[in-house]
């Protein structure tokens, strides 16, 4: 296949030799040549699952699929692997989950869409380099339109221990009192439908504590979207 011109020299031999030192996979099969093929997509793209976790928050939940597959290794690939090319991708799947939720009359109309980030702990996500569960809902914004905006209002407590490995019980117990608004009055538009979104639901505790301490906070959530459910 020929170099296209921008490609030509210096930076096509720079390019090859990327990809031998780091060769260039699709994060969702590990498909070499691409970063995100297009089966990947696709499978993203499917149609919005209504999901019922052990800890339900006080809204209904939907997943853009289960936690296993193409849904699984993207997710890894952007957290564990620092794949933030991915991030895009993502972020346009969830634009697409919201606009079919809407179409389906899932969503309240309102003026405006907030899109509300599941708080990431300081240190993970340090470590991940971001706090990608916001920026999915940031691309996730800009693909849906100028009338949706990210309100990344919580935070979770430096004391908080990590829940992998946490049964649902343990998860509610270590999170309760540790997720909080980040100032002292969350402030959102007037008349807006309120979406909080994350990456994975496991057992449900991060998003029903999120849910109950923006409640708290005066802000009722209309739906929870995350981008795969175990």
């Amino acid at each position: 296949m020929r170099e296209p011109r921008f490609l030509t020299g210096g930076a096509a031999v720079t390019r090859a030799a990327a990809d031998l030192v780091c060769p260039l996979v699709c994060g969702g099969c590990a498909r070499p040549g691409t970063a995100w093929c297009r089966r990947c997509d696709r499978s993203l793209h499917d149609a919005p699952i209504s999901v019922r976790p052990r800890v339900f928050p006080a809204a209904p939940v939907w997943a853009l699929g289960r936690y296993r597959g193409v849904h699984r290794r993207a997710v890894l690939a952007v957290k564990e692997h620092d794949r933030r090319d991915l991030v895009a991708p993502l972020g346009s799947a969830l634009a697409h989950g919201i606009r079919t939720l809407a179409r389906w009359g899932e969503l309240p109309d309102a003026p405006t869409l907030v899109l509300i980030p599941a708080p990431t702990r300081r240190l993970a996500a340090r470590r991940r380099g971001g706090d990608r569960v916001t920026a999915f809902a940031h691309h996730a914004a800009t693909a849906l339109g100028p009338r949706v905006r990210v309100v990344p209002v919580l935070a979770t407590a430096a004391t908080a221990r990590d829940s992998a490995g946490l049964d649902a019980r343990a998860r509610a117990r270590n999170l309760s009192g540790a997720i909080r608004p980040r100032t002292r009055k969350v402030a959102l538009p007037h008349r807006a439908t309120t979406i909080l979104v994350d990456d994975v639901m496991t057992t449900g505790a991060t998003a029903a504590e999120s849910v109950r301490v923006l409640r708290r906070a005066g802000v009722g959530v209309d739906a929870v979207v995350v981008v795969a459910a175990a």
